[in-house]
């Protein structure tokens, strides 16, 4: 597997308004934008498929949201002045996404994460970062309604990533 890009990260932070968890940039540093065991899609600022840009999906789901909430009540640690969600990862094909709980006086390395199920008003806190969550999930270990099939399904005895470009192939711009 090549090197993913650089990411700039003062950009991307610049653009959302807040840093980012360091484990999420060593995550992205590592792997780039793809898509762990056909599940769980890790979001990259600015990455050349619009399906897993950090910065794009940020704003859409931003703005989903707070047509959402007007209907809605806000899922349990929003209701802080200031607290917010960032979408981090997506479930594949299903519309449920991965948040960090950006609350404020919190690093971002203390964020939480919240799992949206996407198509409903159901929302799963989980008290710890990304990194740990996403291990214990692809491990089986994740105490969640959501994620819990996978193992038992996959049963992975060993764990796959799949880029963005073996997935939705080169972005147009990149054909040209």
């Amino acid at each position: 597997m090549d090197p993913p890009p650089a990411v700039d990260w003062a950009k991307a932070e610049r653009a959302l308004g807040t840093g980012l968890p360091a484990d999420y940039k060593r995550l992205v540093g590592t792997y780039g934008a793809g898509i762990f065991d056909e599940t769980v899609q890790l979001l990259v600022p600015d990455s050349a498929h619009d399906d897993f840009d950090l910065l794009a999906l940020t704003a859409e789901r931003d703005e989903i949201l707070a047509g959402l909430w007007e209907y809605e009540d806000r899922p349990p640690g929003l209701e802080e002045a200031g607290a917010r969600v960032l979408p981090w990862a997506a479930e594949e094909g299903t519309g449920a996404y991965l948040y960090w709980l950006a609350r404020p006086g919190r690093h971002p390395d203390e964020w939480t994460v919240l799992y949206n199920e996407g198509r409903g008003p159901l929302w799963e806190h989980h008290d710890t970062g990304c990194l740990a969550f996403l291990l214990a999930v692809l491990t089986g270990t994740a105490e969640t309604d959501y994620f819990g099939h996978l193992h038992e399904v996959l049963k992975p005895t060993r764990h796959r990533f799949t880029t963005a470009a073996e997935t939705h192939g080169t972005p147009c711009a990149e054909r040209a």
